[in-house]
């Protein structure tokens, strides 16, 4: 039953919102509702995350404080950065951060780090996930940022699903 409905409860919600957006309850858009819940569950089946195995919940709440502690020092850096701009231009960069971890989850967690931190944004992933191509708003030593990116986000997180 799983292989044909592996979302049991999301095709009954697609089938519904069909219906419901429609306004209709005609045997075509019953057809037509019914497909749609039953066809894009099965098509979507790749697409959804592994279960996810945290080996080190610990680990979390100490990436979860230094996330904070760097939103706010980011938010003061980006804040004075542009109320300076005028005097010092910011130094922005697209870099290339090599990645150690692999994880899909992992990934996922990391992008909405670098996406949370006022001053970074997530790019592009390489195909083969070994490289991260991110946009810095003010950068001075890129070896450093590296250095404190994989260290403070990648490396917990390769601790944490890896």
């Amino acid at each position: 039953m799983k292989r044909l409905f592996p979302a049991p409860w999301l095709s009954l919600a697609l089938w519904f919102l069909w219906l419901l957006l429609n306004l209709s309850l005609s045997a075509g858009h019953l057809l037509l509702g019914a497909a749609l819940g039953f066809l894009a569950p099965l098509m979507m089946r790749p697409l959804r995350p592994r279960p996810i195995r945290i080996r080190r919940p610990w680990v979390m709440l100490r990436l979860f404080l230094l996330v904070g502690r760097d939103v706010l020092a980011s938010n003061l850096a980006v804040a004075w950065g542009v109320l300076n701009a005028g005097r010092r231009p910011p130094r922005s960069r697209f870099i290339k951060v090599p990645l150690d971890l692999h994880d899909a989850n992992g990934l996922a967690a990391l992008a909405m780090i670098a996406t949370v931190i006022p001053g970074t944004v997530w790019s592009e992933l390489a195909l083969d996930r070994s490289l991260l191509l991110m946009h810095v708003f003010d950068l001075e030593d890129e070896a450093a940022f590296i250095a404190h990116f994989k260290a403070t986000y990648e490396r917990p997180l390769v601790e944490i699903f890896e």
